[in-house]
């Protein structure tokens, strides 16, 4: 024991400690290493295949380098995506509306041109550009997980913020200058939270500080079970708002009424009486 305690106050010692701590840190440093420089690659490889992708798909309308491209009167082309985020991106290209088939105040829905894969890298490109909204995470989009107070929460946003545009059950509806709120039926959860988040074409901004993430996903429960729910009342016209639904009530309803007085006067009695 004298032995042991007289090396461990050996003035080499602290040396000795010092060079087994390196060696420990280094190891656990070349283990972990490795991982976060194929992650990094992967990264730089994203953004590089996203460049190239942007260059054929979206440099014409929004110039080389995202810039935006302006018009001889002033007014934008193509707007600068610089600072846009990979959220903005994933939206309008993951639902089609990017790039736009043709020139209009709105772009619609459609087929997206880029799959899943060319859209992450296209969005990872502008991310590189500037600091911006981020794809939600997976625990902001399980809309499942809510719970009834928190889809009655959810209901209640919706009702004060989004009937004005998208009709009380999300149906969508007409707006000025030929625009209209498209209808949020078999929308995506992910692409209906990054349209809160970026506010694409006349829709306002949601952001974080304004709605958090936990409210978004209570939002996106409230729609989802509204239109997941069955329809007790039977046929219910498409819930497009008491316009339509007058409407279709008068041209069936009226209508078959006055089909019915028609036939009656037709066949009453007193006719009968004049044929006789």
């Amino acid at each position: 024991m004298r032995k042991l305690s007289t090396r461990r106050r050996h003035r080499f010692a602290g040396l000795a400690v010092l060079l087994l701590g390196l060696v420990v840190v280094g190891g656990l440093y070349a283990t972990f290493a490795p991982k976060s420089a194929v992650a990094e690659e992967t990264s730089a490889r994203d953004i590089e295949a996203g460049r190239d992708l942007y260059l054929i798909s979206c440099a014409s309308c929004h110039g080389k380098n995202a810039e935006g491209i302006t018009t001889k009167a002033g007014g934008n082309y193509g707007p600068s995506l610089i600072g846009v985020g990979a959220a903005a991106v994933d939206f309008q290209v993951g639902t089609g509306r990017m790039p736009m088939a043709l020139t209009g105040p709105q772009a619609p829905r459609k087929e997206p041109a880029l799959d899943e894969e060319e859209t992450r890298q296209v969005a990872a490109y502008i991310a590189s550009l500037g600091p911006g909204p981020a794809i939600p995470e997976a625990e902001y989009l399980d809309w499942k997980a809510a719970s009834a107070d928190e889809i009655r929460e959810g209901g209640e946003f919706f009702r004060t913020n989004c009937t004005a545009c998208h009709n009380s059950v999300g149906a969508g509806g007409a707006l000025p200058n030929g625009r209209y709120a498209p209808t949020l039926k078999g929308v995506s959860a992910k692409h209906l939270y990054e349209a809160m988040q970026t506010g694409p074409q006349q829709m306002p901004v949601f952001s974080d500080d304004v709605i958090t993430p936990e409210d978004k996903r209570n939002v996106i429960a409230y729609v989802k079970t509204l239109h997941n729910q069955p329809q007790y009342g039977g046929f219910a016209g498409g819930g497009v708002g008491p316009v339509a639904e007058g409407l279709f009530t008068f041209l069936v309803g009226i209508g078959i009424l006055t089909i019915f007085a028609v036939w009656i006067g037709a066949h009453g009695a007193r006719v009968k009486k004049g044929r006789e």
